[in-house]
């Protein structure tokens, strides 16, 4: 067993779906030409005055309620100073000594099971611009649009220990705020980041030791790989005799390395003060008591229910509960031919297979989920088998046509014509006669394979299960 035992803390930034800036009314996009979504408030002009979004309170309310946090009736605006070149005021307008929420927690699933990562406090703030690297030789160009965006920052306690289970946290927070509506959570996007903290101390002991924190890393793998090699470095250090330093270590991605940017800041470099510009917020028990009540059902919550009251497994429950449109889905076609089995097969097999394809989500997928539920009643029905339906999902796909409509077009009724069946049975019994044989002499797993063969010359309409009597039938010595 190892002898060291890391701590990890995460701090997460989430960008709330408002679209347009906390303090000012410029649109909040992604992707559009630098510096065109700009005005006096965000860019930091002498004299120009924030003035607060109503929606982005509401989110962010909604995403302390889904993280089971205590939401407090008063908030207090700070100002955050530091300079950098895409911070034009020279400030950052957050939340320090009373922020929004407190006290909440995320429950996800550890390699040792069930786990629970507290959260110490939630708390809204505008984002910075953006330094761009690459546009310009030799310099670097600085871009505003995101400049004033609405956050959320989600401050956890040090709870987690392993690389694995700060992912599997991360993804079952991100999983949180999607299904609450508050965040599109891309980290491609800027929409999710997540800095961790990580410090190491002797297994047993209590205290915690000097941390590190990494910034710029843009996916849960990096992260896992990052904090990997951080508490391998500083394992190293101290076994060396050295004291590991407090700083800030930036992610390559590219390179899969770590590299220092500078010495951590702490508190009291940030010289935080009241916002002079902003009253406190104030926030109704009603306000609250509104968004937890048009909080969804949340993803955990919905794979407890798909388990219990569909009798699905927690393997298929957690997969059909990734996304919520995706749950949504499958719930429709499941309430539509009262089987849930069968729903989530053709849901988490061809169904999800035809929609990395196509590379749409299930909201915009071009069969709904009414049609399936029409195709898998032809298959519980025996009028088509599973290989011509698994065919005719793809040409509804292609041609926008029911599954009924297509079955009759191309008559892919399914063949129970005993004499039919048979003349298929005989022709694959005469052009395998070695098999045949093996067959006879013990090997019946063959008779798969002869099924198999019946069911390709029928163009897979034959009936399978007749197919398999009458091959029964047949062999028999």
């Amino acid at each position: 067993m190892t002898a060291w035992q890391p701590v990890v803390g995460i701090e997460v930034h989430a960008q709330l779906r408002t679209g347009r800036k906390l303090f000012c009314a410029d649109r909040a996009v992604f992707g559009a030409a630098p510096n065109t979504h700009v005005c006096p408030v965000c860019l930091g002009l002498p004299g120009a005055l924030p003035t607060l979004d109503a929606e982005a309170v509401r989110l962010a309310i909604r995403t302390a309620l889904a993280l089971e946090c205590t939401v407090h009736d008063r908030a207090v605006w700070a100002r955050k100073n530091y300079f950098y070149p895409d911070l034009p005021k020279g400030y950052q307008i957050t939340q320090f000594e009373e922020p929004l929420a407190t006290a909440g927690r995320v429950e996800y699933d550890s390699e040792d099971g069930p786990a629970v990562v507290r959260i110490h406090r939630i708390h809204m703030e505008e984002d910075a611009g953006k330094s761009v690297h690459d546009r310009i030789p030799g310099a670097t160009a600085v871009d505003l649009n995101r400049a004033g965006t609405p956050l959320v920052e989600i401050v956890t306690e040090p709870d987690l220990h392993e690389p694995a289970d700060v992912r599997a946290f991360l993804q079952a927070l991100k999983r949180i705020l999607e299904y609450a509506g508050v965040s599109n959570c891309s980290m491609e996007e800027g929409s999710l980041r997540a800095d961790a903290n990580i410090s190491i101390r002797r297994m047993g002991d209590t205290a915690l030791n000097t941390k590190t924190e990494i910034k710029n890393v843009n996916s849960f793998a990096g992260i896992e790989r990052a904090l990997q090699l951080e508490i391998a470095r500083q394992i190293r250090v101290i076994e060396a005799g050295a004291a590991v330093r407090s700083e800030t270590l930036l992610w390559d991605d590219h390179r899969g390395v770590l590299r220092p940017m500078r010495a951590k800041e702490e508190r009291h470099d940030y010289r935080y003060f009241a916002e002079p510009d902003l009253l406190p917020l104030r926030l109704s028990a009603d306000a609250i008591a509104s968004e937890r009540d048009a909080l969804p059902e949340l993803p955990r919550a919905r794979a407890t229910r798909f388990r219990e009251e569909l009798g699905l497994s927690a393997y298929d429950a957690d997969v059909l509960t990734q996304t919520a449109d995706g749950a949504d889905y499958f719930e429709a076609v499941t309430n539509g031919c009262h089987d849930a089995k069968s729903a989530a097969n053709w849901v988490m097999g061809p169904i999800q297979a035809l929609m990395k394809e196509q590379g749409s989500a299930a909201h915009d997928f071009g069969i709904r989920p009414h049609q399936i539920v029409e195709l898998i009643e032809l298959l519980n029905a025996g009028t088509i088998s599973d290989s011509v339906a698994k065919k005719v999902l793809r040409w509804m796909l292609e041609e926008s046509k029911a599954a009924g409509t297509i079955v009759s077009e191309r008559a892919l009724e399914q063949v129970r014509d005993t004499a039919l069946l048979m003349d298929w049975v005989d022709e694959v019994l005469a052009v395998h006669p070695d098999e045949v044989e093996r067959y006879r002499g013990g090997e019946a797993k063959l008779v798969g394979f002869f099924v198999g063969r019946v069911m390709g010359r029928s163009g897979g309409r034959a009936d399978p299960r007749l197919v398999n009597e009458l091959l029964l039938d047949r062999l028999k010595v």
